[in-house]
C-alpha cells in the first residue's frame, strides 16, 4: 500500500523500493540456500521484475505454496527488452518491487543492471538481499585470486573462436587477475576441451560444477592434471576459472 508522512503540515508520498531477490541455483530446497531475512521479504511482495515468468512463478510457489500469484503483476526483463523504464512505475505509487533472476542473484550474468542503473537515476532506494551467487561462491573455493579477477561471460560459440578467446584469457590470468567464465550446458564438454588444448600445463583451472547442490564438486587443478581425467560436464551447471 501508499505510504504517506507529514512534513510541516503536508503530506508526501514516499517511493517504493527496489529489492534484489535471489533465487535458487537448482532444485533444493529454498531454505538451505536463501537466508530467512530474504524469503520473508520476497513473500510480501507484490510486484516483480523477473527475467523468465513461469520460473518465477514457480519459485514463489515453492517458498509458499499459499502464495497469491493472481495478486501480483509481473514485467519480463530479458535480452529482447526495448523499455524497461514502465516496469518501475509501481514504485512512484509507494509499492515495493522485487528484481528476480533465472537464477542466483539477480544482475550478475543477467540484464537486470539496466533497471538497477535506471532506478539510481531516478533517486529510488535499491536494496541488494542475501543469496547465493555460483560465480562469487565459485571463486572463493577455487584457490584463485579473490583480490583480483575478472568474469567475462560466455565464450564464443565457434571452436577457433573459442580457442583464441581463451588463450587471451589465459594471459590476462598469468598477469595476475583471476578470469572466470561460464558456458551453456551442453558445450560444457567442448569448452573443457578447448581449454586444455589451449593453455600450457602449469595453468590452474578450476572447475565448479552444480555450486549449493548435493551434487556439487569444485576441483582447481594444473592443466597438465586435468588431462589425466575423464570428466563429462555435460548438461550440468558449471562455472569455469584460471590462474
Amino acid at each position: 500500500m501508499t505510504v504517506n508522512f507529514i512534513i510541516f503540515g503536508k503530506t508526501k508520498k514516499m517511493d517504493g523500493k527496489l529489492y534484489l531477490i535471489p533465487t535458487l541455483l537448482g532444485n533444493q530446497e529454498p531454505d538451505s540456500v536463501i537466508p530467512a531475512k530474504t524469503l520473508e521479504v520476497t513473500k510480501r511482495l507484490r510486484h516483480f521484475i523477473v527475467e523468465e515468468l513461469r520460473t518465477a512463478r514457480r519459485y514463489l510457489k515453492l517458498i509458499d505454496k499459499n502464495f497469491p500469484i493472481d495478486e501480483c503483476s509481473f514485467s519480463v526483463l530479458n535480452e529482447h527488452t526495448v523499455d524497461s523504464e514502465q516496469f518501475l512505475y509501481p514504485i512512484e505509487k509507494g509499492f515495493d518491487i522485487g528484481l528476480m533472476s533465472e537464477a542466483g542473484l539477480p544482475c550478475i550474468a543477467d540484464p537486470g543492471s539496466k533497471v538497477v542503473l535506471l532506478a539510481h537515476k531516478k533517486r529510488y532506494s535499491v536494496v541488494p538481499m542475501a543469496g547465493a551467487s555460483s560465480i562469487i561462491l565459485a571463486l572463493a573455493a577455487s584457490g584463485l585470486n579473490g583480490q583480483c579477477f575478472t568474469f567475462n561471460g560466455y565464450l564464443p560459440v565457434k571452436p577457433a573462436e573459442r580457442f583464441k578467446r581463451i588463450k587471451e584469457l589465459e594471459k590476462k590470468s598469468l598477469e595476475g587477475a583471476a578470469q572466470l567464465f561460464m558456458e551453456t550446458p551442453y558445450r560444457n564438454n567442448q569448452t573443457f576441451e578447448s581449454l586444455l588444448a589451449a593453455c600450457h600445463g602449469d595453468t590452474y583451472l578450476c572447475v565448479a560444477i552444480d555450486i549449493s547442490l548435493p551434487t556439487e564438486s569444485i576441483k582447481t587443478k594444473k592443466i597438465s592434471e586435468w588431462k589425466k581425467e575423464i570428466i563429462n560436464l555435460k548438461d550440468r551447471l558449471v562455472v569455469f576459472g584460471l590462474q
